[in-house]
């Protein structure tokens, strides 16, 4: 998988991972990929949330030992 833009939003808590999120993706455009890599455990549901309402695709969502790690598609 190609990733166009990574953002670490380590120690961040809500609602920072996603508004950097939502920022990194507007720099984007259709089709391109961004990387989240996240710690706050709010952070799982957050994403799934915010890719149901803006229509961008949450492509996959990992948990690793420290962190979750999250790609979007931008729609």
């Amino acid at each position: 998988m190609h990733i166009d833009k990574e953002i670490d939003t380590s120690g961040l808590n809500c609602p920072l991972p996603i508004l950097k999120a939502k920022k990194a993706l507007n720099e984007l455009t259709a089709g391109q990929m961004l990387k989240v890599i996240a710690t706050d455990p709010g952070s799982w549901r957050d994403f799934e949330a915010f890719a149901r309402q803006t229509g961008n695709e949450l492509v996959s969502q990992e948990k690793t030992e420290n962190s979750f790690i999250f790609c979007l598609k931008r729609r």
